[in-house]
């Protein structure tokens, strides 16, 4: 671990919590705007809070992906996670953008689900090398895309430009999954796995409301 990657991982963690996210893709808001119409105060406040809990889940994924990047020993694999957190930085931008267009805001423990993700990351990587961090990233990916395939089924009918933010982020989530696989994952214990979903719960259900 060097002193350029460790400055990285700062600033990362610095951008990621204190700046407006900035995207490199259009945000497909703009591909579903003829579609919109006006929500009641009552959908605005329902998809704000689906909205929140996606947005917290792109925080956890750039700690993620930054913790296992830090450890991460072969360049190319390195170079892959870099990659699919920038994805995530698109993903992180959208759903600030459709927050603030709600009238909502982001969770109040954002800092806390970042340091826990990264520790996350960062230990799957030091403890267990490549192939186990990429696991855990197949793990999280997969349990992302069945969080946001059930938003869809969730959100307001009306809400049709939030809809179109999930279902691509829904797309890159899964081809994240796909690069791991590829890459050598190993398949996590079935109780790695158990764990990872009620920490998932846990911190949907809180960043729903909080």
């Amino acid at each position: 671990m060097n002193t350029d990657a460790l400055i990285h991982a700062f600033d990362t963690a610095l951008r990621t919590l204190f700046a407006p996210a900035r995207s490199a893709r259009p945000t497909p808001l703009a591909r579903a705007q003829d579609a919109c119409v006006p929500l009641t105060d009552e959908e605005k406040r329902l998809s704000g809070a689906l909205m929140r809990v996606n947005h917290v889940g792109e925080v956890c994924a750039q700690a993620l992906y930054t913790g296992q990047a830090l450890t991460c020993k072969d360049p190319a694999l390195r170079r892959q996670l870099d990659a699919a957190a920038r994805e995530e930085t698109d993903h992180l931008a959208w759903t600030s953008e459709r927050l603030t267009e709600l009238g909502d805001r982001s969770s109040y423990l954002t800092p806390v689900w970042y340091v826990g993700s990264f520790v996350i990351g960062f230990a799957a990587g030091k403890l267990g090398g490549d192939r186990v961090s990429l696991g855990f990233v197949v793990e999280t990916e997969r349990q992302v895309e069945a969080h946001l395939a059930s938003h869809l089924d969730t959100l307001p009918a009306n809400d049709q430009a939030s809809r179109a933010i999930i279902q691509q982020m829904k797309t890159d989530e899964a081809a994240h999954a796909r690069m791991a696989e590829k890459a050598g994952a190993v398949d996590l214990p079935l109780p790695v796995r158990g764990l990872m979903k009620l920490a998932a719960k846990v911190m949907t259900t809180v960043a729903y409301r909080i």
